[in-house]
């Protein structure tokens, strides 16, 4: 994206990732960004620097990620669409924050940018690595909305979505990518925004003395006020009623429990998104998301030329996890492949769908075939194409 002119819908356009997130989000109507810079996702920050007050958003550089992750959540109490970006290390210490969000129901995004770990680990190089702390990041029980693209456009929907489902659901949603995702150039054509569903949240008509900002069976969208419209409802990181205001009351704290499960679990259909490739007819599957699907797919394609039948069943929603597609598309097949840029995390919870049991030593439980790498390098068709011809 130039720095001095617009897109034209209509043009093919050669994007970066992280530039597609950022045009993505954007065009979802994000209006204040606050973030800190850090390795491989600072071109997400640098873009909304310029671009935000153009268009009379606000931008603001934090001193880091735990102020980063504070700022997008006072924003959108102010009624902003908000978010910030980071990876890795940042990524943790915003995970307080996120579990503020949450429990809030402060809608936000935040984008991580996965590298090498742990620690400083491998800031240039590829990981996939913060998919469980992606889940399970924050302390308590608390709803997961998780997204991972695989391409650059997908980078550009994801990041809409995410800001969607945010809004939507008044959660903070997280958009995983990762090093080689975020920096690699692919040509694409946007859409026009006319063609876009952007969700933006309702406004409360009913009287400010009749309003409660978390009502206990709430509707999607729901009303959500802002700060300063003379809505009056409290805002606490403690356990509260339909207020907003801190309770121990055992009723109380449950329905605010139930209500953090039931926006995710009622409405699994509309967050989960998968892509089923070549899974008519095949013996062998493929489970595996983000950057490691696309050597996947090329694996597919050269062992379909052999005679093998094999296919790829990737989330696009990481969490909620798709127990239902999982259970669908794989309870039938000889061997299920699963590589990942991680030392197993998405074939831990497969094998949880699966019925089986972890096991490292084994490092198989059941058809389920593990393929790791996390040295910063890059799980190859050919690796995938190997590990095929072992199992077929």
């Amino acid at each position: 994206m130039s720095k001095n002119n617009t897109i034209k819908k209509s043009e093919p356009v050669l994007m970066q990732g992280n530039e597609a997130i950022a045009r993505g989000a954007l065009d979802a109507g994000v209006n204040f960004y606050a973030g800190y810079p850090i390795t491989p996702s600072t071109e997400i920050a640098e873009i909304f620097s310029y671009e935000l007050p153009k268009r009379g958003g606000k931008f603001i550089q934090m001193e880091d990620e735990i102020a980063s992750i504070s700022a997008i959540i006072g924003g959108s109490l102010a009624g902003a669409k908000t978010m910030t970006a980071t990876s890795g290390p940042g990524f943790s210490l915003m995970q307080e924050g996120i579990g503020f969000a949450k429990m809030t129901e402060t809608p936000c995004v935040v984008v991580n940018v996965m590298r090498g770990g742990p620690s400083t680990g491998l800031p240039t190089k590829p990981s996939q690595s913060d998919i469980m702390q992606a889940r399970w990041g924050n302390h308590g029980d608390a709803p997961a909305i998780v997204l991972y693209p695989n391409s650059v456009m997908e980078s550009y929907e994801l990041s809409i979505r995410a800001v969607n489902l945010a809004e939507k659901y008044r959660t903070c949603v997280v958009l995983l990518s990762d090093e080689v995702l975020g920096h690699m150039r692919e040509t694409v054509n946007l859409p026009d925004l006319s063609k876009i569903k952007i969700i933006n949240r309702i406004k409360p008509t009913i009287p400010p003395e009749w309003y409660k900002h978390f009502p206990e069976n709430p509707k999607y969208p729901m009303p959500m006020a802002s700060f300063g419209e003379g809505y009056r409802f409290h805002v606490t990181g403690l356990s509260h009623d339909e207020k907003g205001f801190p309770t121990n009351k055992a009723k109380e704290i449950s329905r605010m429990m139930e209500r953090f499960r039931k926006k995710v679990e009622y409405y699994i259909e509309d967050i989960v998104q998968i892509e089923s490739f070549f899974m008519e007819d095949a013996k062998i599957a493929i489970f595996t998301a983000g950057i490691t699907a696309r050597a996947a797919k090329e694996a597919i394609i050269k062992a379909r030329k052999r005679g093998i039948k094999v296919g790829l069943l990737r989330p696009l929603t990481i969490w909620p996890f798709p127990d239902a597609a999982v259970k669908k598309y794989l309870g039938d097949k000889k061997a299920i492949i699963v590589p990942e840029l991680n030392e197993g995390q998405l074939s831990h919870e497969l094998k949880r769908v699966m019925g089986g049991i972890w096991n490292y030593e084994i490092r198989k439980t059941k058809n389920i075939v593990e393929l790791h790498k996390n040295s910063g390098e890059l799980i190859t068709p050919e690796e995938i194409f190997q590990t095929i011809r072992e199992v077929k």
